[in-house]
């Protein structure tokens, strides 16, 4: 069933989201099964992951949405901070208020979860279903 509905008009699709510009150029925004839905409306991880990754005190990041009772989703970032800085409360503030500074309110994060390590794969790829499934135990998520 997942293999089948990977398929759009015949072709095989990763589920890969983008867009083409008024000059031809194609860009990559996100894929369907990381989009997190807050309120009804759809927040690509990879914005935000990108504003993160841009402050100083961010080695490695990644967005997901973990379980909100009134909003559906809510955006979460899981930072590896860089040699030196601190993983505290006062850091994990300061990130937020940097990616609002950057970005819509509704795509900052409301919480910012420090690990030692967000565990790549050897090719450098992120395990991002690993990283959500801590925060979606037991519960269904609905893409």
């Amino acid at each position: 069933e997942k293999t089948a509905a990977q398929r759009l008009d015949g072709m095989f699709t990763l589920g890969d989201i983008g867009y083409v510009d008024e000059d031809g150029y194609l860009f990559l925004c996100d894929r369907v099964a990381d989009v997190i839905v807050s309120g009804g409306v759809n927040i690509y991880p990879a914005e935000v992951e990108g504003i993160l990754l841009g402050h100083p005190a961010v080695a490695d990041a990644a967005v997901v949405g973990a379980p909100n009772a009134e909003w559906g989703e809510e955006v979460r970032a899981v930072v590896e901070v860089t040699r030196g800085a601190a993983a505290s409360p006062e850091v994990a503030a300061e990130l937020i208020a940097h990616c609002r500074e950057h970005l819509a309110h509704y795509k900052c994060p409301v919480a910012v979860d420090f690990v030692a390590s967000l565990g790549r794969d050897p090719n450098g790829k992120l395990r991002k279903a690993a990283i959500r499934d801590r925060y979606w135990q037991g519960r269904a998520r609905k893409i």
